[in-house]
């Protein structure tokens, strides 16, 4: 489970850089065809940036830059243990030039060495790169075939947001040689075939030996030289050989080849030809889409640097004012930080509507709708939940809040809230963040219920809310109702009705302190310590449910007996023992006796779950919040209790 009481990382002291590069080699380390594009990026970046080693990456270094936009090319001397944390706490893109998922770094090399099909994508270091690859902010490849490669093995790499083909980078500088070299050069006799000597099985220098030898070419096998040296013989030679053994995504020495006037002999591997930037025989449009490589890229990674997520707020209302539910306050606290507020009312008759449309006239960001319904239907009940899923179908952001029309968000959560989309844990769609749940007033915060609520998640179209699968049933008359054990709300998927998996702050540990804070003094104290250490940490919400229990008494009396009848199917009579409130049924309670028992609730108890009989021979404890009331609802607060 993702721990929300502290971030993972939580210093920054790399101020002087903008983005970390990190690679296995650098260009000063050894002149390779990554190597160079990776340099070329460098050399063109907008930004400062800092380089790292892959091999050097520790937590204790990231956990220094959490902060800073990472860019990850070559990286496989890095430790993978790390990888899960960079997922989870990292703004980061990849750099693909090879197929990292394959321990061979090459699914034929991975069929030489071991006489069978590479099957990685399937094994645990596969997985985890994939993991990798999702959780980037972009995607950036060498080759259409090596994406399509990627993506074929790992199907839902398609659905990525931001995934582009780049190709090998050629610095202005290399491009400037070129073009110089190949002016120089155009008088001058061609002699000879080029071989890239190489080490690396993949390169396949031994299979162009024997091209050469075997149709007759003088060559030449370069290997140790400068890049700048490599490219004057290719200048002079007739024709350049490459002849991978497996897919080479995007080989830089076959475009400098092409660029310098050489003829080729390569074949299907080489990932890039039949690309329309490289199979046109005009050399100044091949220049000129590689001059623009640079800025291609760089315009990917601004994107994720400057990224600022959107949020949708939605909530739904019905005869608000009647309720006594501070609804416009709650809106406004939402429109503080939403990009858009959605409200869906359900046909309200107090004027409620009218207030909604009324505060649309002001702002553009709310957007109001009507749904009614028929709130006489026996299954009324079960109407909540579609209005939160149509509200939720409304909202157009990235991200969604959901809350009630008696929660409210301080404006002190915003910068807070922000940051919590900013790195929302990737891998995952719903958190549930605190609530403080006042009883009586300010000065008692419940802790006899869970203190928190499924609130933040993804905007993903899957979601939606209603009856999880387990617990939908129909009635005689074919409605739907659901067993106890859920509010009508919950979030489902919409096709199976399975819950949505969430994470959450509240940890093992912290409910079973929660637990018995009732009876031992001791753990009262140390969850109230974590409660307050976890509202300073994170985002939460003020509920005023149960602020004025008067109020709360006479919506069970006239509403919520209904309601809950209505959703799990029973029809409990109005008798003194399905009161859980008073030894008598409601028609006979008198508002004088449902004030008097709102006092004495205030004063000696600290919450109570009304789903059985009120007994004050068993007080509730209760705990204090360091949290102040939101200015925006002190006004509220007064006229209510």
């Amino acid at each position: 489970m993702f721990n929300f009481s502290r971030p993972v990382f939580e210093t920054n002291n790399l101020d002087d850089v903008d983005v970390i590069f990190v690679a296995d080699l650098f260009a000063s380390d050894y002149n390779g065809g990554a190597e160079l594009t990776s340099q070329a990026l460098i050399d063109a970046s907008p930004y400062t940036v800092g380089c790292i080693k892959a091999s050097d990456v520790t937590l204790e270094l990231l956990s220094k830059a959490y902060k800073k936009f990472w860019i990850f090319g070559n990286f496989a001397s890095l430790n993978h243990e790390l990888i899960p944390s960079i997922i989870a706490n990292l703004k980061y893109s990849i750099l693909e030039y090879d197929y990292k998922f394959c321990k061979y770094r090459s699914p034929e090399k991975h069929v030489y060495a071991t006489k069978s099909e590479c099957d990685c994508h399937n094994m645990p270091q596969g997985k985890l790169i994939s993991a990798f690859y999702c959780g980037a902010k972009s995607l950036l490849w060498m080759s259409e075939k090596q994406k399509t490669v990627y993506e074929d093995r790992f199907p839902f790499l398609k659905d990525h947001k931001n995934s582009t083909v780049l190709s090998s980078v050629l610095s202005a500088h290399s491009l400037d040689i070129i073009s110089s070299l190949r002016k120089d050069c155009a008088d001058q006799p061609r002699k000879g075939w080029v071989v890239l000597g190489s080490n690396s099985w993949i390169k396949g220098t031994d299979d162009a030996v024997a091209w050469c030898e075997k149709t007759g070419k003088t060559y030449t096998v370069i290997q140790g030289k400068t890049h700048e040296e490599f490219l004057k013989q290719l200048a002079m030679a007739e024709g350049f050989v490459y002849l991978p053994k497996g897919k080479d995504t995007c080989p830089r020495a076959v475009i400098e080849a092409k660029l310098l006037g050489c003829k080729l002999e390569i074949n299907d591997d080489v990932q890039h030809t039949t690309e329309d930037w490289f199979a046109t025989d005009i050399l100044e449009d091949i220049e000129d889409y590689l001059k623009l490589a640079p800025q291609v890229f760089w315009t990917h990674i601004k994107e994720n640097v400057n990224y600022v997520p959107t949020i949708s707020g939605y909530t739904t209302t019905r005869n608000c004012i009647e309720q006594r539910y501070p609804f416009t306050e709650s809106i406004q606290s939402m429109l503080a930080f939403c990009s858009e507020v959605v409200v869906v009312d359900g046909g309200s008759t107090d004027g409620t509507w009218e207030a909604l449309q009324e505060m649309a006239t002001v702002t553009k960001k709310l957007c109001v709708y009507q749904e009614k319904r028929d709130w006489n239907n026996p299954r009324f009940a079960v109407f909540d939940g579609e209005q939160k899923a149509y509200a939720r179908s409304l909202c157009t952001s990235e991200f969604c809040w959901q809350m009630d029309s008696d929660e409210i968000v301080d404006p002190q959560n915003i910068p807070t809230i922000i940051e919590l989309i900013e790195y929302f844990p990737t891998g995952h769609d719903l958190l549930a963040l605190p609530v403080v749940e006042y009883w009586g007033g300010k000065e008692k915060i419940r802790c006899d219920i869970n203190p928190w609520k499924w609130r933040l998640s993804k905007n993903k179209k899957y979601i939606t809310h209603g009856i999880p699968a387990s617990l939908r049933a129909k009635d005689k008359d074919g409605q739907l109702y659901s067993s106890p054990g859920s509010d009508g709300c919950d979030y489902i998927h919409a096709d199976t009705y399975e819950p949505i998996p969430f994470i959450t702050f509240h940890t093992e540990d912290a409910e079973a302190v929660r637990q018995r804070s009732h009876i031992d003094p001791a753990a009262k104290k140390k969850y109230e310590e974590w409660f307050n250490q976890a509202v300073e940490r994170m985002p939460f919400v003020h509920h005023f449910s149960w602020w004025s229990l008067e109020r709360k008494i006479k919506t069970y009396k006239g509403y919520w007996t209904k309601h809950w009848n209505s959703l799990y199917n029973m029809s409990l009579e109005d008798t003194a023992d399905n009161n859980m409130f008073f030894d008598k049924p409601w028609s006979e309670v008198s508002d004088e006796e449902i004030e008097e028992l709102a006092v004495r609730l205030k004063e000696k108890m600290g919450g109570w779950i009304f789903h059985k009989k009120i007994n004050f021979s068993q007080p509730t404890e209760w705990i204090n919040c360091n949290k102040s009331i939101p200015k925006l609802m002190e006004e509220w607060c007064q006229k209510n209790g």
